[in-house]
C-alpha cells in the first residue's frame, strides 16, 4: 500500500501560483530561474499575427524562424538582418522603403557615371565621349 500512496502523490495537482511554466520534470521552474530568463515579460510581433513570445530569447529567436518569414514574404519584405527587432508592420514597410532608396542610389548605372580617355589624356563623360566622336573631334 506504500506505493499506492505515491502514485496519489503524482496524480495530485502541482501547486503553481505565480503561472510559471513547466521544467522538464514536469513541475514549475525555480522562480528565480523565471526571473533570471525574463520569463515575466511578453513580447508581441504584429509580423508575426500579433503572436507573443515568451521571454526575450525565445523573442530573438523568432526573428529567424519559418512564421516571422512567411509574414515578411507576405508584406514583399526580404527577411534580412536588417529587420532584425522590427515587430511593427508599418515600421518595416517604412525601412524597407528607405532601404530601397539607398541601394538604387549605390547601384552603378553606367550611363551616367561611366567615364572615358580621350587620346590626349582627357576624362569625359560617356555622354560627352559619345557626342564627341559622333562630331568627329576625337
Amino acid at each position: 500500500s506504500g506505493s499506492d500512496d505515491s502514485d496519489e502523490e503524482d496524480d495530485s495537482p502541482i501547486y503553481n501560483p505565480k503561472g510559471v511554466p513547466l521544467g522538464w520534470d514536469g513541475k514549475p521552474i525555480p522562480y528565480w530561474l523565471f526571473k533570471l530568463h525574463g520569463l515575466n515579460h511578453f513580447y508581441t510581433c504584429e509580423i508575426c499575427g500579433n503572436e507573443s513570445y515568451r521571454g526575450r530569447r525565445n523573442f530573438e529567436k523568432h526573428f529567424t524562424e519559418s512564421k516571422h518569414t512567411y509574414g515578411m514574404r507576405c508584406l514583399g519584405i526580404p527577411n534580412t538582418r536588417h529587420f532584425h527587432g522590427v515587430t511593427k508592420i508599418v515600421d518595416a514597410q517604412t525601412l524597407w522603403r528607405k532601404l530601397q532608396r539607398t541601394v538604387n542610389k549605390d547601384i552603378f548605372d553606367g550611363a551616367v557615371e561611366e567615364e572615358y580617355e580621350d587620346s590626349h589624356g582627357n576624362v569625359l563623360s560617356r555622354a560627352t565621349y559619345e557626342d564627341l566622336a559622333r562630331q568627329g573631334l576625337l
